[in-house]
């Protein structure tokens, strides 16, 4: 591999195939630090945040197990901003401290993908990683594939929409693009695969658009 394999910032809007790309990489040879698997330890029974969201939003935000109540928090959350910032104050540290202890797990010119769904919204993961990887597709897509998976109605997958970054504001982070707008996986790893050879083999790669 070349001095180019590094750590990599992966996203995408929800249902765009982030996770889809992600395992592409990972086939290929990338180690994946998954921040939303990591926030789901975090606020599982006996995760380490537990206490301190217990304390910070009360006791009857933690279900019976022990678990972060994650539909009572998204209701919280989508109706008041600043509980949404009190709720990152907590987990955003422990997630990239986490994420810090996972990369080190890399073996030499491995490169390491942070797949971060809400690495624009943060604003905090531009200067862990050398290059930004944005999964795209067109809304109405990513709408219609929000329906079929969730089960959720307009109403909520309004919500989810309005409290992430747009197509553009992704775009304008990306140093590559990778456009998922049907269901070919087969050309969606093809995709992968291109980058991969840009980014591990070129000394000086341009801005990707695949």
């Amino acid at each position: 591999m070349g001095l180019n394999c590094s750590r990599w910032g992966l996203t995408g809007g929800i249902a765009s195939g982030k996770s889809s790309v992600a395992t592409a990489l990972q086939r290929r040879g990338a180690l994946i630090v998954d921040t939303d698997r990591i926030a789901h330890t975090l606020t599982a029974p006996g995760g380490a945040a537990i206490p301190a969201l217990a304390a910070t939003f009360g006791s009857h935000t933690i279900t019976a197990e022990g678990a972060l109540d994650r539909q009572h928090m998204r209701t919280l959350v989508f109706a008041d901003s600043s509980q949404r910032q009190r709720l990152e104050h907590i987990l955003h540290p422990l997630i990239e401290l986490e994420a810090e202890r996972q990369a080190t797990l890399a073996h030499a010119n491995q490169p390491v993908v942070f797949d971060v769904p809400l690495l624009v919204e943060t604003g905090r993961w531009r200067a862990r990683v050398k290059r930004i990887l944005v999964v795209d597709c067109p809304q109405e897509l990513q709408r219609a594939r929000i329906r079929q998976r969730n089960g959720w109605d307009e109403a909520t997958i309004d919500r989810i929409l309005a409290h992430q970054a747009t197509r553009q504001q992704r775009r304008a982070c990306a140093d590559a693009v990778i456009v998922n707008d049907g269901d070919n996986m087969s050309a969606l790893d093809a995709s992968v695969g291109t980058l991969w050879d840009v980014w591990c083999n070129s000394v000086n790669p341009a801005n990707v658009l695949l």
